[in-house]
């Protein structure tokens, strides 16, 4: 089983030096290199298009953007991602439609092993995390790997999401909590 394959499916993989892993890792650099620093819209857009794995249409992110390897994300038609954010697609990154996501958010699927001596071995894991529909993640929220976001829910500004939240409330805090029902 590959790296990618190992790492795909939340098992332990070792990125360090895999081939294959490495060169789609450049190859976001690459794209996120021209993305963050073209004015023209039309070129940024084009390299947007060829580092998400699925940009919906009408789905916007901001610069400065930075992700591990572009091709795990998909965000939904008319989804809006402001300047800052960071998605860390180690594992499948999904952002629904119609989903904004406030400057400086943070979307983590990578994740480590909690025995030191595989960290030190360099060993990792990776988590999904899901943005559902129609959510509103305030500025600098961070999702922990693994996670998933109801439909219609907002997450306040600053929380850390290291559980799931339902659709259809208002969350907020570190650790963030569910504070109210939506309508």
């Amino acid at each position: 089983m590959s790296e990618l394959s190992k790492m795909l499916s939340g098992a332990l993989y070792r990125p360090s030096g895999d081939p294959e892993l490495t060169a789609h890792a450049a190859r976001a650099r690459q794209l996120m290199a021209v993305f963050n620093s073209t004015p023209d819209q039309d070129e940024r857009r084009s390299a947007l298009a060829d580092l998400v794995g699925d940009l919906g249409e009408g789905a916007v992110i901001r610069p400065p953007f930075h992700c591990d390897y572009g091709i795990h994300i998909s965000m939904g038609a008319g989804a809006f991602m402001n300047f800052g954010g960071v998605i860390l697609d180690c594992a499948p990154v999904t952002i629904g439609a119609l989903a904004q996501i406030g400057p400086n958010v943070q979307l983590l699927a990578a994740d480590h092993p909690r025995e030191p001596e595989l960290r030190r071995e360099g060993w990792e894991m990776a988590k999904p995390v899901h943005v559902g529909s129609n959510t509103w993640l305030g500025g600098g929220a961070i999702v922990c790997p693994g996670v998933t976001i109801g439909d219609n829910s907002i997450v306040g500004a600053g929380s850390v999401v290291v559980r799931d939240i339902p659709a259809g409330v208002v969350a907020a805090g570190n650790p963030c909590q569910v504070v109210r029902e939506l309508g």
